[in-house]
């Protein structure tokens, strides 16, 4: 077994068992930490909480009386703790405890702690600052309010001296007035936020979720928002019942979640659980997300960003990650006119998601929405109705269902022709599938390279019949193979498709290596 620690905090850390496995290990391990019994662990990454700051920690990990694997770090230190409760917070989920929270915040040093102890705490947004460590532990949940009127809005776009603007509030990739988040971070850097409490965003049918289509003073705000944050670390959190995206980067980089729980029912609308967008640099470790959208959807704005900012989403690895639930397991776009680059998917367990991988653009999305460098490796499908999907003809956006959008004939090539790179799905297994792939290139600017190595894909005989991507044109099937159209090179090396009726519906002209 390879040990490996990931993080250190001044309370927490957290370190990955790395024996094989997925997202859990391939067997229970017991933990001694310094001599002491400190528990099993199933899962691959493992965080550790409750330590002490400035201490020396020995992590050893056992399988029955074996020792297989120990590793050591040291925790950071802490200069002081300020609990809300001092500054007047109650946690007793009716008194509202937005200004005790956020006077803490403010009031916390640099290295400082500040603690939100057991107990249930209603809040309206609260604002993050730098050099903060802020630990929600076990026990207690920020339970978010549903009224419009008490919450701040960030403005979507406003004009600067220099001619420039501040881009606060967007939507769907575009700038827009939308509601501040439960934990909003705005120009912070060296933050921490963990522990195993939980954020409740409260919605329902009833509040949030009610017309979620329709602006109402503001867009639907988030749980974690961070606009143009650095050096940003979220550990352990259970995220649920988000007005709309769960955790949603913008413009950020180095940013790490470790061992987090996303939740939402599976009929909540765009609750989508990790959505980066214009960020660089983002590890995820043992996330578990179930919800009712994509579990995990990279973005970089639309056309309007694209062409002013051009600031792709890149350098993005995703590891140990459960994906259960969700209309799609990994999806690229379809707001991504900065582009997506260098994304590594790997070790990863996804059931009962509609889609595995996905890509998502459409003619429009310019010359700046490059999707290249996808790489998924060492990933299982369980139930996964389509485990690739690779479309650009998807149907978004008032104009999505126009012949120029929708054409199968070759358009003019100008600024407006979006590019599809290389993907590649390697050492992955699906069972229990409707379809085994399609993809829908453009003709006038086929995808380059699309490669297959040691791919198994089963397709279930119970499976229900699914139109796999969101096109004009495209049929429901069931038990159906890999369809690809308008692609320049497919490479092929030890795939098996089985379980359909026809393998393969490949265009003619397609390079095939196989």
């Amino acid at each position: 077994m390879e040990l490996a620690v990931i993080f250190t905090g001044n309370r927490s850390a957290a370190v990955e068992l790395r024996d094989g496995g997925l997202y859990h290990t391939l067997r229970p391990y017991r933990l001694t930490l310094n001599g002491s019994e400190w528990g099993e662990a199933d899962t691959v990454s493992v965080s550790l909480y409750g330590l002490t700051p400035a201490t020396d920690y020995t992590l050893r990990v056992h399988d029955g009386d074996s020792l297989v694997g120990e590793v050591s770090f040291t925790t950071a230190e802490e200069r002081v703790t300020l609990d809300v409760r001092a500054f007047g917070a109650e946690g007793d989920g009716v008194h509202e405890d937005t200004a005790a929270i956020q006077a803490a915040i403010l009031c916390c040093p640099p290295g400082g702690r500040v603690l939100i102890p057991a107990g249930t705490y209603l809040v309206t947004p609260l604002f993050l600052k730098s050099h903060i460590r802020l630990e929600v532990q076990k026990g207690a949940t920020l339970k978010l309010r549903t009224e419009r009127e008490a919450f701040p809005i960030l403005p979507g776009r406003t004009d600067t001296s220099d001619g420039g603007d501040l881009l606060l509030g967007t939507w769907e990739g575009d700038p827009q007035d939308c509601f501040a988040a439960l934990l909003t971070g705005v120009d912070c850097e060296d933050v921490l936020i963990w522990g195993e409490g939980v954020l409740d965003g409260s919605a329902s049918r009833e509040n949030w979720w009610h017309e979620p289509k329709k602006m109402r003073v503001a867009w639907r705000g988030r749980m974690l928002f961070l606009c143009r944050c650095k050096n940003v670390t979220v550990q352990g959190l259970t995220v649920r019942n988000s007005p709309s995206w769960n955790l949603h980067p913008y413009f950020s980089d180095d940013l790490r979640f470790i061992g987090m729980t996303v939740e939402a029912p599976a009929d909540s609308p765009n609750t989508d659980g990790f959505d980066p967008e214009s960020c660089r640099g983002v590890l995820l470790s043992g996330m578990r997300f179930s919800l009712g959208d994509d579990c995990i959807a990279i973005k970089s704005g639309k056309i309007w960003m694209g062409e002013h900012y051009h600031v792709p989403c890149e350098d993005l690895e995703i590891r140990h990650c459960l994906m259960e639930n969700g209309h799609g397991g990994l999806t690229v776009g379809s707001e991504m006119a900065g582009g997506v680059k260098n994304v590594r998917v790997h070790d990863c367990l996804m059931r009962r998601t509609d889609r595995g991988l996905r890509v998502k653009t459409r003619r429009g999305r310019g010359e700046w929405g490059v999707v290249d460098g996808i790489l998924f490796e060492r990933v299982r499908m369980e139930r996964v109705l389509v485990p690739l999907v690779v479309n650009a003809m998807y149907f978004c956006d008032p104009d999505g269902h126009s012949p120029w959008v929708q054409s199968r004939e070759k358009q003019p090539v100008d600024h407006t022709t979006p590019t599809l790179g290389s993907v590649t799905y390697r050492d992955v297994e699906a069972v229990g599938c409707a379809c085994a792939g399609y993809v829908l290139g453009l003709p006038e600017r086929p995808m380059k390279q699309l490669t297959l190595e040691r791919v198994t894909i089963d397709c279930a005989p119970d499976a229900p019949a699914i139109a796999p991507a969101m096109s004009e044109g495209v049929p429901q099937v069931s038990r159906h193979g890999l369809e690809a159209h308008f692609v320049e090179k497919l490479t092929l090396r030890e795939v098996a498709i089985t379980g359909c009726e026809t393998p393969y519906v490949l265009d003619k002209d397609i390079e095939v290596d196989a």
